[in-house]
């Protein structure tokens, strides 16, 4: 059935398709709403069941959503700052309570008191100094470097790689760049496998921008000030593999980065109209905004709701590089990893690659949260001793911190006495029971209960689940309950049905939403079982 929908949708394309044409049913009032959806099936002759699956799927288009003024982040840093009830606080002054709805996240964890209004983001509560969200640069970091003068020049790196495209790629190849998403696969192999796959007819390339791991926010910052380092990355894998179409997928709650990105866009066409004529340079973006889904993160769940599909979590293989966007081969990464491909074209890929280490090379872009004195995005080159990011590079915590959670709600649980033993990159966290993924860094407060965060992971992940496998969808509510329950109402959780159900998740999910929510409770029960064992029964050792 999804190839069928799949092939009906691509005949309609990007340019007004399926997906974009059911947010737009489904959004506004709840009057006629199934009226409008059935319209959208009957338009693309898909039927009335999965247009009417996908437009209840996401956050934005349910109905609790359009009666919403303000929308305030509860996202993880929000949460651990405290800040949180004093923004509610300061809200309630504006706003009834039932005006004011919850976005996770909005990208601000450097400030923790950001809410949406009126598509744009504003700063409630008390004023954060200037000074105190920085953007750390130099001359030697390749993904904060802005294109200098005029773009036309930036962009005149491409038609030197299309005169060697296996020269382009072996450079990508030499660079050792890895996916900066999180999973750190490396780059050059996605590239080389779109590149070399058959088709027919088209070939794309989709930047996911769907950054919607509560604490980090380096992609909504290239997004809003480099979008042309991101543009021009896609561009180049378009003319190495042979696609003519590039689509940057971002994330509904980044209302700035979408209009900066769309402007970047329309820079682009003009210059690349106006150097080059029309038939060796047709290459075109699209811009979709997406309607509120953590999961849209997970590529195959992105490139179904590209499609006008439920956006859940696809079977692999077949792997998007050979069986992507409407079952085209598709180059999909991130943000952060198409915005460092000027720096590696331009410079060498020996030379980005001598930034970091043998095994994970180049620079990563940090994100720090609002307890550190020094919030802001680092770029930092990979190898660097977390100690130095966090007590040099960030200053240090405004307050006492037991842990900081490093990757995203699926990352790892660092104590606060491991950081010194740790340097940031993939293999150091990964060997360390941890994980490097977006390394966007959530400090946990010494006096905020762990008990209370294990329950927050799996509610949010209770939340965003795609449903579409039991594991996930069901071990997350299971979990949920049984941490609260202990939480709230100090039921003792019995610790062998609880290290079942990890498993379970673990090894049953399909994706890392479900199998990689284990981790941070894993490194919970290891490194703060002290405190967590007056919630689960005895006869464990801990």
């Amino acid at each position: 059935m999804s190839g069928n929908l799949r092939g009906l949708s691509f005949r309609r394309g990007l340019t007004d398709g399926l997906y974009e044409s059911i947010a737009d049913a489904a959004a506004g009032s709840d009057s006629g709403r199934e009226a409008r959806l059935v319209a959208v099936a009957d338009e693309f002759m898909t039927g009335n069941a999965p247009v009417l699956s996908a437009g209840s799927f996401y956050d934005f288009l349910q109905s609790g959503h359009h009666g919403k003024k303000v929308f305030m982040c509860d996202g993880t840093a929000c949460l651990t700052s405290g800040r949180s009830k004093e923004v509610r606080q300061s809200l309630l002054g504006k706003y009834q309570p039932h005006e004011i709805g919850t976005m996770t996240c909005l990208g601000h964890c450097h400030s923790n008191n950001a809410v949406l209004v009126n598509r744009e983001i504003r700063q409630c509560g008390p004023s954060v100094s200037r000074e105190t969200i920085r953007i750390f640069s130099n001359a030697e970091m390749p993904a904060l470097t802005a294109p200098t003068g005029d773009i036309r020049e930036y962009y005149s790196l491409a038609d030197r790689i299309r005169v060697d495209t296996e020269e382009a790629l072996k450079e990508l190849e030499k660079s050792g760049l890895r996916g900066r998403g999180g999973a750190g696969f490396p780059f050059h192999v996605k590239v080389r496998s779109s590149r070399d796959a058959v088709t027919p007819d088209r070939k794309y390339v989709v930047c996911n921008g769907d950054e919607g791991d509560p604490g980090a926010f380096s992609d909504k910052w290239l997004l809003e000030e480099r979008p042309h380092s991101v543009l021009f990355g896609m561009l180049v894998n378009g003319i190495i593999t042979g696609a003519d179409t590039g689509v940057v997928y971002i994330r509904g709650e980044y209302p700035l980065a979408v209009k900066r990105t769309r402007e970047a866009v329309r820079q682009f066409e003009e210059v690349w109209s106006a150097t080059g004529g029309n038939n060796d340079r047709n290459f075109r973006f699209h811009v979709v905004e997406g309607s509120g889904a953590y999961i849209c993160g997970e590529e195959t769940s992105l490139l179904n709701s590209l499609e006008g599909l439920r956006p859940e979590v696809r079977t692999r293989p077949p792997f998007p590089a050979v069986y992507g966007l409407f079952g085209r081969p598709t180059v999909l990464s991130n943000v952060e990893t198409f915005a460092n491909i000027h720096y590696i074209l331009d410079k060498g890929g020996a030379a980005w690659a001598a930034m970091g280490t043998a095994k994970s090379p180049g620079t990563k872009l940090v994100s720090l949260d609002g307890a550190f004195n020094k919030p802001g995005l680092l770029e930092v080159k990979m190898g660097t001793p977390l100690k130095t990011v966090i007590d040099i590079m960030g200053g240090g915590t405004r307050y006492p911190v037991k842990a900081f959670q490093i990757g995203g709600p699926l990352g790892g649980l660092v104590p606060a006495t491991k950081t010194e033993s740790l340097t940031l990159d993939f293999e150091s966290f990964s060997k360390a029971g941890f994980l490097l993924g977006h390394a966007g860094v959530v400090s946990i407060p010494s006096d905020f209960p762990i008990i209370k965060l294990l329950e927050h992971l799996f509610e949010f992940t209770r939340k965003e689940s795609c449903g579409k496998c039991f594991p996930c969808r069901l071990g997350s509510a299971r979990g949920h309950e049984l941490l609260t329950g202990a939480y709230e109402r100090r039921e003792l959780i019995d610790r062998e049905l609880f290290d079942d159900l990890l498993e379970t998740m673990q090894l049953g999910s399909l994706c890392a939403l479900g199998g990689g929510l284990t981790l941070p409770i894993k490194n919970a029960l290891q490194y703060f079982g002290t405190e967590l064992k007056e919630y689960f029964t005895t006869g464990k050792t801990w």
